[in-house]
């Protein structure tokens, strides 16, 4: 039995959405010419991700044929909150503090990256507190 497609990218689709992130509503050619300067990709191949990809709502496609202009559909910002949720129930059991934990203790962070931490859950915390009432 096939297993169901997911609606994340794939490592191919998400190089394709960084070239259209980048450039913006772009013609097939662009695309490949810019997939080109990494790996040779043939077009017909290029053509068919961008279809699949259009199949997941990732992309949005103008005109037709040749003329076509494909552009992203989804944000970098959406994109990376749904890969980053899905490891987090894939591979830590749902709980992103071990996320957290595994970037920290795996030497992952610059001491630059890890202060910026701490400033984002200094004010996420201060946020989250409840809000005193009114004196009476």
């Amino acid at each position: 039995m096939a297993r169901p497609a997911s609606v994340h990218p794939t490592d191919g689709e998400l190089e394709i959405l960084r070239i259209l992130w980048a450039k913006g509503p772009s013609a097939l050619s662009l695309v490949c010419q810019q997939l080109r300067q990494h790996r040779e990709v043939a077009t017909t191949t290029v053509a068919t991700m961008l279809r699949v990809m259009l199949d997941k709502r990732l992309v949005r496609r103008k005109g037709s044929g040749r003329g076509a202009v494909w552009a992203a559909a989804v944000t970098h910002k959406k994109t990376a909150r749904g890969l980053v949720n899905k490891l987090v129930d894939v591979l830590f059991d749902g709980s992103a503090d071990q996320l957290v934990s595994h970037l920290v203790e795996g030497g992952q962070l610059s001491s630059e990256q890890l202060t910026e931490v701490r400033q984002l859950i200094h004010l996420r915390s201060r946020s989250a507190r409840p809000k005193k009432g009114p004196k009476r």
